[in-house]
């Protein structure tokens, strides 16, 4: 276990748990296995704006939260820890984004504000992989949790500098394979296009894609088994005719190669589960689906290295997307920490 004796010793399990923590856990990032990096950026958001209010808006819902897992008594035990948001990448994040919705609306040159974009962008990944590398060389297990979906992709060099071979699983509603979106090198439509450039990611292995344009379709198959997609009519069809989920997910571990990041973009859901996502589509996992898709990969016997998860949008007065985001944060954390056999599970629930 991450932390001691001495830390864990008075702490009520049952309680509302700690204010200002994730998930009310007293760990701090000395003590805590398992770090998440906060990053309020939504700058390439081409759609509906929200999700840099993604992390304090998860932090504030996972307080409430009953961390309690029957297969996973001691899951609490592990030490999840969020970093403090950093104020002045919000900062930044709203410059920006004023300069972008005037460069839409064709009030300011395109090609500065692109420059400007992509310069601020590039900053963000180099800080984000300083961040993370520090973390990494500590010993910790790295997560992230967004903004929009570029933002993981510091974490993803960083991992790179630390292990030789990964790959990715992409639970997603796009394909995110775009060489750039309205002139901008780090979209949010571009990160595994981003990520696809390291050697260390040898396969990238998608679930759930449903909302893709005619090159990103020409480049999963010309891919060469780098690629391999599992769209969601098909996956649909094999549930309509009988095929289980069980089933499927082995097709879809069997992918995967040892070492596993988990990107994860919460329109990958069904849109009910996060209405306020920046580009909602209909369709999409059911939350349950996710959660055992992300069980089997742990008891496969495979690594969790890191993870993201990203889009989640709070709306005025209505929590549900952070409490959705909570949780899958939760459960994204437990199994990374079961495939490190830092966690002990029970195969079968009580």
């Amino acid at each position: 276990m991450a932390a001691s004796d001495q830390l864990l010793d008075g702490f009520d399990v049952n309680g509302p748990g700690l204010p200002g923590k994730l998930f009310g856990l007293p760990f701090t990032p000395d003590t805590a296995r398992l770090i998440i990096l906060p990053v309020p950026w939504e700058v390439t958001v081409s759609y509906h704006k929200g999700t840099a209010q993604g992390p304090e808006a998860i932090l504030k819902a996972s307080r409430q939260l009953d961390f309690f897992m029957r297969e996973i008594p001691d899951a609490w035990k592990l030490g999840v820890c969020m970093t403090e948001i950093p104020a002045s990448l919000k900062e930044t994040n709203d410059t920006l984004c004023v300069l972008v919705d005037q460069y839409r609306a064709n009030q300011v040159s395109p090609e500065l504000i692109t420059q400007k974009v992509n310069e601020a962008c590039n900053n963000l990944n180099i800080y984000i992989h300083s961040i993370a590398s520090a973390f990494l060389a500590a010993g910790k297990i790295v997560g992230l949790v967004g903004g929009d979906h570029s933002t993981p992709l510091g974490l993803l060099r960083a991992l790179a500098g630390k292990h030789e071979r990964f790959g990715i699983l992409q639970i997603d509603a796009h394909a995110d394979l775009r060489k750039a979106y309205e002139g901008f090198q780090y979209s949010h439509g571009s990160i595994m296009h981003n990520a696809l450039k390291s050697p260390a990611v040898s396969k990238l292995v998608q679930v759930g894609v449903r909302d893709f344009c005619e090159a990103e379709y020409q480049l999963i198959q010309r891919a060469s088994g780098r690629i391999r997609c599992f769209f969601d009519d098909d996956l649909k069809s094999r549930l309509n005719t009988g095929t289980s989920w069980e089933s499927i997910c082995t097709d879809i571990i069997k992918e995967l190669p040892q070492k596993v990041y988990v990107s994860f973009d919460i329109d990958g859901l069904d849109p009910r589960y996060c209405p306020h996502t920046g580009t909602p589509v209909p369709g999409g996992m059911e939350f349950y689906h996710a959660v055992d898709l992300l069980k089997a990969i742990a008891t496969s016997g495979r690594t969790i290295v890191g993870f993201d998860l990203n889009e989640v949008a709070p709306a005025v007065n209505d929590d549900w997307d952070a409490n959705v985001g909570a949780r899958l944060l939760w459960e994204l954390s437990c199994w990374t920490g079961v495939s490190h056999g830092l966690l002990t599970h029970s195969r079968s629930k009580p």
